[in-house]
């Protein structure tokens, strides 16, 4: 104002001024011009000056707080909400677009130039990329998602900082920038604080008696005869390790076969297997996942997970734990405090496809960013398991068979196996998952998921004496699941391996029936059946070896060929596939396999595997082998890729 007013007194002091003589006239105008550009030059310098004053307040770093972070100091970000309804003038309004064009400047020449400020321009001192470290920070946390994401993913890119620079985000950042960076697939690891010390355990106490409290203080309602076996397996077997540690014995206890089955393990650790699984099952109830955080859980549970880095399985049940309890979203902070995240961005690098996978499944459920769906305990994404840019337009899911899962099942062809006991104890032994590595490659804008079901060959291997779970029974519990994982909202294509296929032909059968479900059936594009024996199987009637057979599970029944059920099953999906011209493709084996070291069987005969929809290629292998390619040129894989591309080209080209 005080400038406008000065050049318009300027303007007509000039005008005022009476004509003198010709020889002085031009000399008095370049006088008065002088004048008047000297008060514009000197106005407008004042006017950038204070400018550059503001916003070199509202952007300096206090340059000892920098110094102390290099020296692994902590820098504490305070920050004051603003008040919305607060008015602000024209003049306010005005600075805030020029300020916020200067900071692009800043930004874009911090970028391009790696130079935050010019040196004629600045005196600030900040080392190189400090400026665009303090905005991108800024930037995750502005209201606006898309500045949101894309300061995330510019954090993730960035790999050309100082380490403590890595520090100052992973120290000022929000849980949800951290958890979209450990869902990055490039992020740098300096970028997730170690976890914060655990407390220390009770005097005269133990890992296995803190777990053992634990399990014991969670509530005993809600539960079916499934979990009632495994507390009360878990806090029996716990009590008796425990008095035999203190008085000096060892005492097998209990009912004396679960040691019998495991032993020459550690005791203690066999205990914590346990009590772990009964954890395990406490947390698919979502009020239990309240009282194992209230109990401080989280912090036994990483301890746990810190003190058995060598056994995949503790690891494996402490990280399915945590992925139940970050379904529930009131959850999230506590598991962030903890430090969870940071170990989940760990293991989600990890070249161990169950490790990775149990880490996406957590970190999916806790990112509510990107991802809309959540991720049920055994419902495993394997593509794409980080955030991606890449439209996903297809759903393909994977449904294991019979002593199956999620993993194994979709290994690499490798050596003749045999299948027996120690093979559904020992899961450690996986070649590269060919869904992962080779049809994510070929297809990258498909959804991959896996799922994983308990089952058995006998009664006297079931995980759970009472669990005599029916196909009926599955097909509903993992409809329930998968439709919580969001399937249905694209097109999908089921694969499935032996018993597997049956589910799927169930599931199929209980959408159709249910209006909710309807998204499914309206999506189902076609299927693949690996070795599915449609009319049956000969195996339950074997029951020569004792150990696997004499008493055949429920599951095993159900594939006997004179089964009711069966034939029921079979004719409703056909005459149901046919009416929604389902695409299918059939594989078989015609090799036999080796059950136990007595049994050879031909599992699945090619007339059982004859759904009587679509193609029958029988293939020279076994019934574990007709899932699994030996190279990625093998017919089974080859031909695997042309029926999914053909079936999704119309999907997949929109």
């Amino acid at each position: 104002m005080s400038l406008g007013a000065y050049c318009v007194i300027c303007c007509r002091r000039i005008g005022i001024f009476t004509p003198r003589l010709r020889s002085h006239t031009p000399w008095r105008n370049i006088r008065n011009i002088i004048r008047l550009t000297g008060s514009l030059i000197l106005g407008g310098s004042l006017f950038l000056t204070y400018e550059v004053l503001a916003l070199k307040k509202s952007v300096t770093l206090d340059t000892q707080v920098v110094e102390r972070e290099k020296m692994k100091s902590y820098i504490y970000v305070h920050t004051v909400p603003a008040d919305k309804a607060e008015s602000h003038g024209l003049v306010w309004q005005a600075r805030k677009e020029l300020h916020k064009a200067v900071r692009k400047v800043l930004a874009a020449s911090a970028r391009v130039l790696r130079s935050p400020f010019a040196d004629s321009f600045s005196t600030v001192d900040i080392e190189d990329h400090d400026c665009t470290v303090w905005l991108l920070l800024r930037k995750s946390g502005e209201d606006d998602k898309a500045s949101r994401l894309q300061a995330v993913q510019e954090l993730s890119e960035a790999h050309h900082w100082h380490d403590y620079q890595y520090r100052i985000i992973a120290q000022a950042c929000d849980s949800r920038t951290l958890i979209g960076l450990a869902r990055s697939k490039q992020s740098d690891c300096r970028f997730f604080l170690p976890p914060p010390p655990l407390p220390s355990l009770k005097e005269d106490s133990s890992t296995e008696e803190e777990l053992r409290h634990l399990l014991a203080s969670l509530p005993q309602t809600e539960l079916d005869e499934c979990l009632q076996y495994f507390t009360s397996l878990a806090l029996s077997e716990s009590s008796q390790s425990l008095a035999a540690q203190k008085g000096g014995l060892w005492c097998f206890g209990g009912n004396g076969l679960p040691y019998a089955e495991s032993f020459g393990e550690v005791p203690s650790a066999t205990v914590e297997m346990f009590c772990l699984e009964a954890i395990v099952k406490h947390s698919e109830i979502p009020s239990h996942c309240d009282h194992i955080e209230a109990g401080g859980g989280l912090q036994l549970l990483q301890r746990l997970y810190q003190l058995h880095k060598d056994c995949p399985k503790v690891q494996r049940n402490v990280m399915r734990i945590i992925g139940n309890m970050a379904l529930h979203e009131h959850l999230h902070p506590a598991i962030v405090r903890s430090g969870w995240v940071s170990l989940m961005a760990e293991a989600l690098k990890s070249y161990h496809i169950m490790e990775a996978s149990h880490a996406a499944r957590t970190l999916a459920n806790l990112d509510r960013e990107t991802v809309r769906e959540k991720y049920q305990d055994g419902v495993y994404v394997l593509h794409p398991q980080c955030r991606t840019s890449q439209p996903i337009k297809a759903d393909v899911l994977f449904i294991h068979g019979l002593m199956g899962a999620a993993f194994k099942t979709w290994r690499q062809h490798d050596s003749e196996r045999v299948v027996m006991e120690n093979d559904v104890v020992d899961e450690n032994r996986y070649t590269t998952c060919w869904p992962q590595t080779w049809l994510a490659k070929d297809c990258p804008a498909l959804r991959i998921i896996s799922v994983e079901y308990d089952t058995s060959l006998s009664d006297w291997r079931a995980r759970c004496p009472m669990e005599r779970k029916s196909i009926a029974f599955r097909s509903n519990e993992l409809l329930s699941k998968l439709r919580a994982a969001g399937v249905g909202d694209r097109p999908v294509i089921w694969i499935s391996h032996s018993m597997g296929g049956l589910l799927v032909k169930k599931m199929l059968l209980e959408a159709s029936r249910k209006p909710e479900l309807s998204a499914i059936i309206n999506n189902t594009r076609g299927m693949i059946f690996y070795s599915v024996p449609h009319h049956g199987s000969r195996l339950a009637e074997y029951s020569v070896n004792i150990r696997y057979l004499l008493f055949p599970s429920l599951e095993v029944k159900e594939l006997s060929k004179d089964s009711p059920a069966l034939k029921t099953l079979q004719d409703d999906f056909v005459e149901f596939a046919k009416d929604k011209n389902f695409q299918v493709l059939n594989f078989v084996e015609t090799q036999p396999t080796f059950i136990g070291s007595m049994i050879k069987l031909h599992i699945v005969p090619v007339e059982s595997a004859d759904l009587g929809i679509g193609d029958l290629i029988p293939v020279d292998v076994n019934h574990l082998d007709i899932c699994k390619p030996k190279t990625k040129d093998a017919f089974l894989y080859q031909r695997t890729l042309q029926f999914i591309c053909e079936t999704l080209a119309r999907d997949l080209k929109n």
